[in-house]
């Protein structure tokens, strides 16, 4: 009796590759166009309310904007790098940390509007970057693909402190979520070594800190 996933997973390779870019093309423009949709409540949404004037609203608008332009690169990355996994489980592994991201991006979007301010204007050219990114990784394999999330993952979970000690202290708001942020993203790491990531070289280590940093200083502003 032949197995269910196997059958399965042989069904989801034979869909026309035409439905496979219609459905790619749905998710980014719904990514770009900012139409994202929280599975979980918003953990700002119980944090007290605090004023701010209007350089600490500013500043925190920028660093939620550059969450923001994180949450789409991450859809991107997560997408591409699942439809080239080699195996259901690793599949799955992508489709769910998605999910969980998507929350943060509705987070961060929802944010940015009590904020008085607007997602990145390059949104587009950040989620075709990505995706081409994780295509890459994806096709020299499932390990290397696989260390590649537990980099970003570090580098992301680093980036998220730093917002929390720039944060007005008073923010909780943004506080609440940059730290569930935080949170999900250690385990998303966590997940991907524990499935057999692959180190990636120190070149490629400090590569992806130059694009991370060209990236958090022009979505502060833009």
């Amino acid at each position: 009796m032949p197995n269910s996933s196997n059958t399965m997973d042989n069904a989801q390779r034979a869909i026309n590759p035409f439905d496979h870019l219609i459905v790619g093309l749905d998710r980014a423009l719904r990514v770009v166009g900012g139409v994202a949709k929280a599975s979980r409540p918003n953990p700002g949404a119980q944090a007290q309310h605090a004023e701010l004037n209007a350089q600490e609203q500013r500043h925190a608008a920028g660093l939620m904007r550059v969450n923001h332009v994180g949450e789409v690169c991450a859809q991107a990355l997560y997408d591409s790098q699942g439809r080239h996994a080699s195996t259901p489980a690793l599949r799955a592994q992508f489709a769910e940390a998605g999910r969980e991201e998507e929350d943060h991006l509705a987070w961060t979007a929802e944010r940015l509007g009590e904020l008085g301010s607007q997602p990145s204007l390059l949104n587009p050219l950040w989620y075709a970057g990505s995706y081409v990114l994780g295509t890459v990784a994806a096709r020299m394999g499932d390990a290397v693909s696989l260390g590649f999330v537990v980099e970003t993952e570090r580098q992301v979970e680093m980036h998220l402190d730093g917002h929390l000690d720039e944060l007005p202290p008073q923010d909780a708001k943004s506080r609440a979520i940059v730290t569930q942020m935080r949170d999900d993203e250690i385990e998303h790491g966590a997940k991907a070594q524990a499935m057999g990531a692959a180190e990636m070289p120190l070149p490629v280590r400090m590569a992806m800190r130059a694009m991370a940093k060209v990236m958090t200083k022009t979505a502060y502003y833009i």
